[in-house]
């Protein structure tokens, strides 16, 4: 492992969207232990996750219950779109989250 790889902090953004929400909001942020816990729940869950570090560091920046900025929803919106894909797929295969 290189030094800039043993220096990575793990860091997660959990975000909800509701159908008719003006935007999705931040309900969960944190780095460390705190990212490795989210990660978890999400697991525990069978919420997908993506690793999207630019994203992650600009949702960073915003407080919790924050919605997401005009700037970021293309963004957002891609990861949003594969999660539910993802969804629909194992929905199709019988698959239970």
């Amino acid at each position: 492992m290189s030094d800039i790889e043993s220096k990575r902090v793990v860091k997660a953004v959990a975000l909800q969207y509701e159908a008719h929400g003006a935007a999705p909001k931040i309900t969960g942020q944190g780095e460390g232990f705190v990212a490795e816990a989210i990660l978890a729940k999400a697991k525990e869950m069978g919420i997908p996750t993506k690793i999207e570090p630019q994203l992650v560091e600009f949702l960073m920046q915003l407080k919790l219950n924050d919605l997401v900025p005009p700037k970021l929803y293309a963004a957002v919106a891609e990861v949003l779109a594969w999660a539910y894909e993802l969804d629909q797929q194992k929905s199709y295969s019988g698959k239970d989250r």
